[in-house]
């Protein structure tokens, strides 16, 4: 009776805890998969769905956090990483992205702790290192800053970024001529280094040598062409080489890219007051004062301006304002009395001529100092108040440069873990493609028949070349619809297996769920074994399956990150893949879709010229299929035709793919290198 218990329980016990084991892993597998083709939203419904089974688990509480600090949830991210290690602290990365975290939200002696214990744990993370020196000095502790660049130029000879961090911080204490050498060191290692030609440019503008700062700023602008603070010091050099036409378009080109910049509009309605642009330097004015509404010397332009073009009532408003704020103001109290007497005011006219008059006897007996010539300057801070730079460029209080914090979790997830720079297969998906300024839209004939038969069940399938990032709205609605149609296919009354199966499949691989997908799609051909879509959707949800696990192999291998879990030793099948595609074809010779696909097999393989044969038949079948360009004139760059590649780019970007346009520049700048 004993023995009997026992197995009953067995039987009871063990078969929950594998599913439960088992279901877990899964949606671990699927919620990385999620994070890696940046669809983050997803993967928090995962990693929460692990987490409610599982909460003692460090990896989806950091995984949960990553995709949070993606989605710049920075205090969400923080408690999640804190939980993660809480439950191990002997991750390295893990309290790197915590500092991460910490620095967005400007708490850098807590970012400190955590570099520190990173580099307890790994001394040779250069990143944790070069973040802990760029904490401390926005903490001003420069001496301790530099103890950790010193390590690091020790460490990493040729990382020119930690001889710009030194060269700010001479800067900061005024000393720079240590700052020139240490530049000098970091752009002999990295001429390309934006943040260094500007820190150049701006030891220029301390020493007033306008031409060398003209010459570093166009450089660094050239490098990084949407650096607004880069427009408006160029401006200031220009300025003052009389270069007006360039620093009208230096100011211009600023508010385009930043429409709130006060220096910009500020400096702009000066010079165009000193153009006699008189309208539109009103509205400058008009924009400052709204900003700033208690900006007196703004105040007191707008005013001259106002006066200038005859609207007097509104000019002695803004005299006003200026007056009440500095009274012995004699430019202001002469200006409004001119104005009094032109609109026949004759009596407050005397008043204010009466009160520069006894300002002036005031002077002489010293009750009123005189302005030396000495505190008279080109430029003013924006801080500073002085009535007499009302007509004086303003600068900014201090040219502090934005940090750029060195992370592996900046950018595109799989940038970092795969050089993929080719355009994705398409793929059948329930949701159509973005609109974009290509008319273009992605069409099949099967495709069509399912939808017009109403296989899908309500689902519309559509040819996809772009993945989604899925909405809370959008994750729940389809989980719904699987939900919904694994009870129907296991009830029986899903009609057809095999179309209920791809159906499913196809919202899977939407979910990002892949190994669920390969298997509905398996089931499908096993009932229907000339299903195209089928063969089609299962090559597709292969591959990216496959370079998922490639890159988490790839990860989990280097002695730099100790965080990835390998995700089961999955790698991609490549042959699998084509030989999907390649059945498919036999099924549908006319479909240059799964031409393209496979084109995509063979150049993520490094097959070039199988790649290019099959780019060709797709563009044949679909002249006006882009992507088919696109990729092709990648394949044929790293074959070593340049040419031909950038021809096929150029035709990508004529059919409205204009990313194409910046790879075309990349490699004519590089000279075909491509990665």
């Amino acid at each position: 009776m004993k023995h009997l218990i026992v197995l009953i329980m067995i039987a009871m016990f063990v078969p929950h805890k594998a599913a439960a084991q088992f279901n877990t892993d899964r949606l671990m597998v699927s919620g990385r998969s999620a994070l890696y083709y940046e669809d983050y939203v997803l993967s928090i419904q995962y990693f929460n769905q692990v987490l409610t089974a599982k909460p003692y688990l460090y990896e989806p509480w950091f995984f949960r956090g990553l995709a949070k600090y993606y989605l710049d949830d920075y205090s969400g991210a923080e408690s999640d990483l804190s939980h993660a290690i809480s439950l191990n602290p002997y991750i390295a990365n893990m309290y790197e992205l915590r500092g991460l975290c910490r620095i967005r939200q400007n708490s850098y002696a807590d970012a400190i702790g955590d570099y520190d214990h990173s580099l307890c744990l790994n001394p040779q993370n250069q990143a944790a290192w070069y973040n802990r020196a760029l904490c401390r000095v926005e903490q001003k502790d420069y001496a301790q800053a530099q103890l950790d660049l010193d390590t690091i130029v020790v460490k990493w000879k040729q990382f020119a970024s930690a001889y710009s961090l030194k060269a700010q911080i001479y800067l900061a204490e005024k000393d720079t001529t240590s700052a020139d050498k240490w530049l000098d060191r970091s752009l002999e290692i990295d001429p390309y280094d934006a943040e260094a030609w500007t820190q150049r440019a701006m030891i220029s503008l301390s020493r007033s040598n306008w031409k060398d700062a003209d010459t570093f700023l166009s450089k660094a602008i050239h490098l990084k062409p949407k650096n607004v603070a880069a427009y408006v010091n160029r401006a200031l050099a220009r300025y003052n080489l009389n270069n007006l036409r360039g620093t009208m378009s230096d100011y211009d080109t600023a508010i385009d890219l930043d429409p709130q910049n006060f220096l910009a509009h500020y400096n702009r309605g000066l010079l165009r007051m000193q153009l006699g642009d008189d309208n539109r330097a009103i509205t400058d004015f008009d924009f400052v004062i709204r900003m700033e509404p208690d900006n007196v010397l703004a105040i007191f332009n707008r005013a001259i301006l106002l006066d200038k073009t005859g609207n007097l009532r509104a000019a002695i408003r803004d005299y006003t304002r200026m007056i009440e704020q500095f009274p012995n103001f004699w430019t202001g109290l002469s200006r409004r009395a001119n104005c009094y007497r032109r609109l026949g005011m004759t009596a407050k006219a005397e008043l204010d001529e009466f009160r520069i008059l006894k300002a002036q006897m005031n002077k002489h007996i010293g009750v009123q100092p005189r302005w030396s010539n000495a505190k008279k300057r080109q430029m003013r801070r924006r801080s500073e108040i002085d009535p007499d730079k009302y007509n004086q460029m303003v600068v900014a209080d201090s040219n502090t440069p934005e940090r750029e914090y060195k992370s592996d979790y900046r950018g595109r997830v799989q940038d970092r873990a795969a050089n993929l720079t080719a355009l994705p297969m398409f793929a059948l998906s329930s949701m159509a493609q973005r609109g974009d300024v290509r008319n273009y839209n992605a069409f099949s004939q099967e495709v069509e028949a399912f939808n017009r038969n109403g296989k899908g069940r309500g689902v519309t399938i559509f040819v996809n070349c772009a993945p989604h990032q899925l909405s809370a709205d959008a994750t729940r609605k389809t989980f719904a619809s699987i939900d919904s149609l694994t009870t129907a296919i296991n009830n029986g009354r899903a009609g057809s297996e095999a179309t209920a199966l791809l159906t499913r499949a196809v919202l899977e691989s939407v979910a990002q769920n892949y190994d669920d997908a390969i298997a509905d799609l398996t089931a499908c051909l096993s009932v229907d074994s000339a299903s195209v879509l089928a063969l089609w959707q299962r090559a597709y949800c292969k591959m990216m399956k496959g370079v998922f696990d490639a890159s988490a192999s790839l990860q989990s291998s280097s002695p730099k990150n100790s965080l990835t879990v390998g995700a089961g030793g999955a790698h991609l099948t490549f042959m699998s893949v084509v030989a999907d595609l390649t059945d498919a074809i036999k099924l549908d010779h006319d479909n240059q879709y799964l031409y393209y696909n496979r084109g995509c097999a063979y150049l993520y393989n490094k097959d070039y010229t199988l790649a290019i044969d099959d780019f060709t038949r797709a563009i044949a079948i679909d002249p006006r299929l882009a992507e088919a360009f696109y990729n092709r004139g990648l394949a044929r760059i790293s074959a070593g035709n340049r040419q031909e590649g950038i021809a096929d780019l150029s035709k990508a970007g004529e059919l409205g793919l204009y990313g194409a346009y910046s790879v075309i520049k990349k490699v004519s700048a590089d000279g075909g290198k491509t990665k």
